[in-house]
């Protein structure tokens, strides 16, 4: 039996893909079971930076409607949905989504978890849940006013209308495009070379980055401070110590 989510790993880059194309890799409990055991496996000490997409023409058309069960929506989303965002933020390694088509829903919000996202020129991304009667869920309404700010997040939210890749690009909600033919190449290219970074002095700038919205300037400097010492203490900042006196590039080793 095929499924639902695949990993692959080159060198230390985990690649997660979604894997039902038949229906756009819409979501479902088994799906989001095996998207949880996929992030477990990204936490090994061999994985050093994560990409994750979909088969097929789209990222995620979001939750497949015909699978949710009647009168236990809330249930679904605290047992399925709550468990893989809560993974997914969490994770002390680079995430890299590689949107390679439609991102919708809940597919949506696996994306704006992600701590960067690539987009080919022929993604589209829409919120999509207000288009069927639904309130924002798997952490978009925290993600996603982050991002745009409140009220673009409000108009996106409200209108559910698509966004192109470009237009995602502008209002901050990718890093890159690449063009449609050759966008995995091109995404796996650029998360390769995350995985070959200094991975401890990115889940620092990652811990910092995620607290400073809830924080004051006298907080972050000491949250500064008390990682900057932790890093310093690194075998990567050792390396980057020595590459710096001997003007050549550092080779990291992720500890």
């Amino acid at each position: 039996m095929t499924k639902s989510v695949q990993t692959a790993h080159t060198g230390a880059l985990l690649t997660i893909t979604l894997n039902r194309p038949e229906v756009l890799n819409a979501l479902t409990p088994d799906l989001l079971g095996e998207l949880r055991a996929a992030l477990g496996e990204a936490e090994g000490e061999g994985v050093r930076a994560v990409l994750l997409t979909g088969a097929g023409r789209g990222f995620s058309a979001g939750a497949d409607l015909s699978v949710l069960p009647e009168g236990a929506v809330e249930e679904t989303v605290e047992t399925h949905y709550n468990p893989v965002v809560r993974a997914l933020a969490a994770l002390p390694k680079p995430v890299v989504a590689a949107v390679n088509g439609v991102a919708a829903g809940a597919g949506l919000s696996l994306a704006l978890l992600c701590d960067l996202r690539i987009l080919s020129e022929a993604a589209v991304l829409t919120v999509g849940f207000s288009g069927v009667g639904l309130a924002l869920d798997a952490g978009m309404s925290y993600t996603l006013p982050r991002l745009v700010g409140p009220a673009r997040a409000l108009e996106l939210a409200y209108t559910g209308r698509k966004v192109t890749a470009n237009e995602a690009l502008r209002l901050g909600l990718g890093e890159q495009v690449f063009p449609a033919d050759g966008f995995m190449a091109a995404a796996t290219a650029f998360a390769a070379r995350l995985a070959a970074g200094p991975t401890a002095s990115y889940a620092r700038i990652k811990a910092q980055v995620a607290a400073s919205p809830e924080s004051t300037l006298e907080q972050q400097l000491g949250l500064e401070a008390r990682l900057q010492g932790e890093a310093s203490r690194t075998d990567d900042f050792a390396e980057g110590r020595r590459a710096f006196r001997e003007k050549r590039p550092p080779t990291f080793t992720g500890r």
